[in-house]
């Protein structure tokens, strides 16, 4: 268990893609993921704003079975209970919506915290065990429009003062995305999904390591 936990974390890094209904719809979603991944994703976050913890149980297996064939870290987002249910690689939750403390004490996965714009509540999440940190919006954003921006410099001092993987977020494109080579990980929804995808994988890991 301890050296698959650290073959987990050392996949921390890299580009971060994360799901959309809209924009990944479910009869889509597989063959997306498979050309994000021939353009270079590491990472895989399922995110479902709509539907129950039922509804979603068996594409969410299915869909971490298609990412661990791939080699792929699969992270669930949010909801705990479903991310139990089937034993999930990783899971990624909000600071003001989950219990930290809780969460590791009742899931064995990799656990992210989005710590939007403040360093403070990394410094606290790094304490109570976080595996990895999230801040943004960076840049506006067109999945959260009324997101806190985050300055970039945060991620400088982040890497500097914090112990873990740094995951930034928000609005991150083609055209700006080399402004965040801070970062350990790019989480990425819009400028991933549309068009064509593995073109899109490709051009913002060529511009973020400019």
């Amino acid at each position: 268990m301890k050296n698959l936990r650290s073959r987990k974390e050392s996949r921390l890094c890299g580009l971060y893609g994360i799901s959309d209904e809209t924009l990944t719809p479910y009869n889509k979603i597989f063959n997306m993921l498979e050309k994000a991944i021939l353009g270079g994703l590491k990472v895989f976050q399922f995110r479902d704003k709509t539907h129950s913890d039922k509804d979603i149980i068996a594409i969410a297996k299915e869909l971490q079975d298609f990412c661990r064939q791939k080699d792929i870290l699969f992270v669930m987002n949010d909801r705990v209970g479903a991310a139990i249910e089937i034993g999930a690689d990783a899971l990624h939750i909000g600071a003001l919506d989950e219990d930290l403390k809780i969460v590791k004490e009742n899931f064995g996965g990799l656990v992210g915290i989005s710590c939007y714009n403040d360093l403070r509540i990394a410094y606290k999440a790094q304490e109570e065990g976080a595996d990895y940190v999230a801040f943004g919006s960076f840049f506006p954003s067109k999945t959260k429009p009324n997101a806190i921006l985050a300055k970039q410099e945060l991620l400088i001092e982040a890497k500097r003062k914090l112990n873990l993987p740094v995951c930034a977020i928000g609005g991150i494109e083609q055209n700006n995305v080399f402004a965040l080579g801070s970062a350990d990980m790019i989480a990425v929804i819009s400028s991933l999904w549309q068009g064509d995808v593995q073109k899109n994988a490709k051009s913002l890991l060529r511009n973020w390591r400019k």
